[in-house]
């Protein structure tokens, strides 16, 4: 069966024309005529459920993500718009702060705004996706899943964690820590968990006290970072599972006289442009924008109306250590 956006390449109009032309909206002539004699080449029938879905939505989509000032969120979310933009939509973008309650004031606006579609990270896995959902409004997970059915798409962070840790391991470091995110999140507990299966694997041993929970900000690396060196034995290297902590870890080591490259750090994303001597940091690259660009084509194919099952993809990150380029 043709799709809309079979449609709309053949008729040479963005998919949000089709939809307007089949919803009996205001459309010109000449693109009427293109996109009637589009579909009937390709044998195209309107769903007519996602038709009635979509006469009471707007050709606007909820973009909620936890923290804007993370370059890895604004890489995702530019992705998200740039794929959005190709076909006649507009993102409106919502700053969660991890923090439940904001999540679910602007779940429950975009539902009242009745806005075509929903993309977030959730802030947790109590997300309340409820009112959204009700309405019939398509949802797709980023970065995060949800115990709600819906779409998904995510990075392997379990194989990032690994990644990480076993660079250090190869450079030759065996007290290897790991600083990660807040308990309970789930890219915290798949990172960390890669950090843990390598250690154990390799025979360096988990050390007590070498797991420290943070914020995933500046601050929460820092203070972590100075709580390891403050151990009796301190480790000798740190899997940190964001790029932020890990700024917050090196501001840690130069405060405490450690040269950065006597020490091994390895960063679960990239490290922003201004980051302490990125040169001595093993960097595992996150897709973040590709993450946000397919979010957003699964979003919108659920808005034409696509009926296929529920899917999660899965995509690789890539490591950069530090003897490669580490430009941004």
């Amino acid at each position: 069966m043709a799709t809309i956006y079979e449609v709309a390449a053949l008729a040479g109009v963005s998919p949000a024309t089709v939809s307007r032309v089949f919803n009996g909206q205001t459309v010109s002539e000449e693109k009427q005529r293109l996109v009637r004699d589009a579909a009937a080449r390709l044998a195209f029938t309107p769903n007519k459920t996602a038709r009635r879905l979509r006469k009471q939505s707007s050709e606007v989509i909820a973009l909620l993500i936890p923290d804007i000032e993370n370059p890895f969120y604004t890489a995702l979310a530019r992705g998200v718009e740039d794929r959005a933009q190709e076909s006649g939509f507009s993102v409106v973008l919502c700053n969660t702060d991890d923090d439940p309650g904001k999540e679910l004031r602007y779940l429950e606006i975009a539902a009242s705004e009745q806005m075509a579609g929903v993309i977030l990270s959730p802030a947790s896995d109590e997300v309340d996706l409820g009112a959204i959902v009700s309405l019939g409004r398509p949802v797709v997970a980023v970065d995060r899943t949800t115990p709600y059915p819906v779409d998904a798409v995510k990075i392997d962070n379990r194989a990032a964690g690994i990644a990480a840790t076993t660079a250090l391991l190869d450079a030759g470091y065996r007290r290897i820590a790991c600083i990660a995110g807040p308990a309970g999140i789930e890219t915290t507990e798949d990172r960390f968990l890669g950090w843990r299966q390598v250690v154990a694997a390799r025979g360096a041993g988990v050390h007590e006290g070498y797991l420290r929970h943070a914020n995933f900000r500046v601050d929460g690396g820092h203070a972590a970072m100075r709580a390891l060196l403050a151990l009796d034995t301190p480790p000798d290297a740190v899997v940190t599972t964001n790029n932020l902590m890990a700024i917050g870890a090196l501001r840690a080591l130069v405060e405490a006289g450690i040269a950065p490259e006597t020490f091994g750090v390895a960063a679960v994303g990239e490290l922003p442009f201004m980051a302490l001597a990125p040169a001595t940091v093993v960097q595992v690259r996150l897709p973040a924008r590709h993450l946000g660009r397919t979010a957003a084509s699964m979003l919108l194919e659920r808005i034409a109306g696509d009926t296929q099952p529920l899917r999660t993809v899965v995509l690789r990150a890539e490591v950069s250590r530090p003897d490669e380029d580490l430009s941004l």
